[in-house]
């Protein structure tokens, strides 16, 4: 019996470390180091840059600034889980796309 809630035991701490490293990985909870890693943005907006939908976004004058300058719009581009739902949901796009379209909105106000 012992041995039952030892593996019990260690399937929970399992999965409460890949719940955590999920939610850290997304944004959805802030890790110890805060900074943004701008090598894996960049390489994550080249990655969708190959889709016409994000490279017109990219392109775009109202929404290019905010690919370097808003740290909502980098913390997202910064997530692998995140990008790789970007590229295969059209429901995950639609809500990048209000994103950039909230930033603009809160950049033209300034």
């Amino acid at each position: 019996m012992k041995k039952f809630f030892y593996w019990i035991g260690l399937v929970i701490i399992n999965l409460l470390g890949i719940i955590l490293s999920l939610l850290t990985s997304t944004g959805l909870i802030s890790s110890s180091n805060s900074s943004l890693n701008t090598n894996k943005i960049d390489k994550n907006i080249e990655k969708l840059r190959e889709l016409k939908w994000f490279n017109d976004l990219y392109v775009d004058e109202r929404h290019h600034k905010s690919f370097f300058v808003s740290l909502k719009v980098r913390k997202y581009l910064q997530s692998n889980i995140l990008i790789s739902r970007l590229k295969n949901n059209q429901k995950e796009q639609k809500k990048f796309i209000q994103l950039l379209e909230d930033v603009a909105k809160i950049r033209k106000k300034n």
